[in-house]
């Protein structure tokens, strides 16, 4: 079944073959790499974004999405469900082209993603992002959407050769509210 989530201008929806050349233009800036895991390239190309959707699309269930404003590529959000022990529980993540930053974007795009993964996975007790300590906007973005700061971990990660804190924030189920819904 398609994902179309909408909140005003911001849409979060499957990604589409014709999404790869939008879709670089906004991930080869390396201020976008910088806040994203190693796993996200840098330089970004056309052949990573058409190997990414591929991926995404061929994904049952889909976890991945495109973030659309104003019918514009504007970025990506997605999540993994935890193994084992921690199977009660899901990783969000999330990324922006510099031009759709400070707009409330990601958030409006966090707050739709939320709620569909609590409603799509009955299972789950809570959702986690993991921003970098120095990334006050990633922070910003999680706790506007109802995610409350659980921990500082110290010299955590490492990122183009720097040694970073990284922040935990958590939404539990029983948290979504109407505060934190698009």
């Amino acid at each position: 079944m398609p994902v179309h989530l909408s909140a005003g201008l911001v849409v979060v929806r499957d990604w589409r073959d014709d999404d790869a050349e939008p879709m670089t233009r906004q991930a080869a800036d390396r201020r976008v790499w910088l806040g994203l895991r190693d796993r996200f390239p840098h330089p970004y190309t056309v052949d990573h974004a058409r190997q990414f959707i591929a991926s995404a699309s061929a994904a049952s269930p889909a976890t991945d999405f495109a973030i659309e404003v104003d019918g514009h590529v504007a970025g990506g959000i997605g999540y993994q469900v935890r193994e084992d022990v921690e199977r009660i529980g899901a990783e969000v993540g999330y990324w922006l082209g510099v031009e759709f930053w400070g707009r409330g974007a990601a958030t409006t795009a966090l707050r739709l993603l939320t709620a569909f993964v609590f409603d799509r996975h009955p299972a789950l007790r809570r959702l986690y992002g993991l921003p970098f300590g120095w990334n006050v906007a990633s922070a910003r973005v999680l706790a506007k959407a109802g995610y409350r700061h659980e921990a500082t971990l110290r010299q955590a990660v490492i990122k183009d050769g720097c040694v970073y804190d990284q922040l935990v924030f958590a939404i539990l189920r029983d948290e979504l509210s109407s505060d934190s819904a698009p």
